[in-house]
């Protein structure tokens, strides 16, 4: 059994708020340059090369690569043998947060209640999801998300009947109704399975799976490429206003369903699809 003081979580939760709003992951500022070369719309090009130096001015100056600094999710794989102390861990997570949005000066964009609509002034709490995996590690995705993009998501019941040819028209129906709201050029994330729930936690997840990686389900392999083809040949292209790069990547998770079931869930994102990883 290994002890982990909340502490530490909740300094690595704060340093990783800070990261994730400042600095691209290295997939990502690969695609983004393999896009401005590939582009073959001279305004698309133009774009993707402001994007680019959005990002530096970012990174030198330390500031934020997006003014909607997100809500934070928070992925915590935890190893069975890990044991907490000095804390509630949720609550250790909620003070990274704290701390990251504040001593970080990110904008604060979370309010208490969806009605009432008060600022809670640091940007908890974070949606947090756990899951319980073997060793004595834990490994934190901090994965902050802007609204212009997660409002354009989407998530589909349909039949078995429907199949693959319905789970695609379901991806390129939500990619095309987003159009240019989404921030393209974007990066798309699907589940596919489970319950409606289920697909739509897989679909966030996806996001952060480097876009340079594939599915290692063969079907699923084929289906992300042929996806990416087919949206980037959409014409919405990079901010809307046309050209061949409309997303850099579509990632896609699966789980078993039920035999009467086929739950779609496409979650966007926009093209800083912010995400920082450790494992401590």
């Amino acid at each position: 059994m290994r002890t982990v003081h909340v502490s530490e979580i909740t300094e690595n939760i704060k340093e990783m708020c800070i990261e994730a709003n400042h600095f691209l992951t290295e997939d990502m500022k690969c695609a983004l340059t393999t896009g401005a070369k590939e582009e073959k719309a001279p305004l698309g090009r133009q774009i993707l090369e402001q994007l680019q130096e959005n990002l530096n001015i970012a990174g030198e100056d330390m500031i934020p690569i997006c003014q909607d600094t997100g809500m934070a999710v928070i992925f915590m794989e935890i190893g069975q043998e890990v044991h907490f102390e000095g804390g509630i861990l949720e609550e250790a997570i909620n003070e990274g947060v704290r701390k990251g949005y504040t001593e970080g000066f990110l904008r604060k964009s979370v309010v208490n209640d969806p009605i009432v609509r008060e600022n809670t002034k640091d940007n908890t709490p974070a949606v947090i999801h756990y899951e319980m995996v073997p060793g004595d590690k834990v490994k934190i995705t901090v994965a902050p998300k802007g609204f212009g993009s997660e409002n354009m998501s989407r998530v589909f019941m349909l039949k078995p009947a429907d199949g693959i040819e319905g789970v695609k028209n379901a991806i390129l129906t939500a990619v095309k109704d987003a159009g240019p709201n989404a921030c393209p050029p974007m990066v798309v994330g699907v589940g596919i399975g489970g319950t409606f729930e289920k697909c739509a936690l897989m679909a966030k997840k996806a996001l952060t799976r480097p876009v340079n990686v594939r599915s290692d389900i063969p079907y699923v392999c084929e289906m992300e490429k042929e996806l990416l083809h087919k949206i980037n040949c959409s014409g919405i292209g990079p901010g809307g206003l046309g050209g061949s790069t409309t997303a850099l990547a579509v990632n896609i998770n699966t789980y078993p369903t039920h035999i009467a079931g086929l739950p779609v869930a496409i979650n966007i994102c926009c093209h800083v699809n912010r995400h920082a990883v450790r494992v401590i």
